[in-house]
């Protein structure tokens, strides 16, 4: 059950912020400049597993997978999201 929150989470992620939950995660950690931003907008999540889906150069919404390892859940939601295209 978890899995479905944290899933829904990684999408509204990465289309709040127009990019990967992995870049975001990246540019989060301490000493980075949005260090802490997994404690905004009500509970980001900041891991791999959500992207964004883009057709024709617009991005039309984002996809969130979650239950797997983050390797896992960033590869299905890639695949899902160069699925649209």
């Amino acid at each position: 059950i978890g899995s479905i929150d944290v899933s829904t989470k990684k999408a509204v992620t990465a289309r709040y912020f127009n990019m990967p939950t992995s870049t975001l995660g990246a540019a989060s950690q301490p000493g980075q400049e949005l260090f802490g931003i997994e404690a905004t907008n009500g509970g980001l999540v900041i891991f791999g597993g959500g992207e964004l889906l883009i057709r024709d150069n617009v991005i039309v919404g984002a996809i969130g997978v979650s239950g797997g390892t983050v390797a896992e859940d960033t590869n299905v939601a890639k695949a899902g999201a160069a699925a649209l295209k």
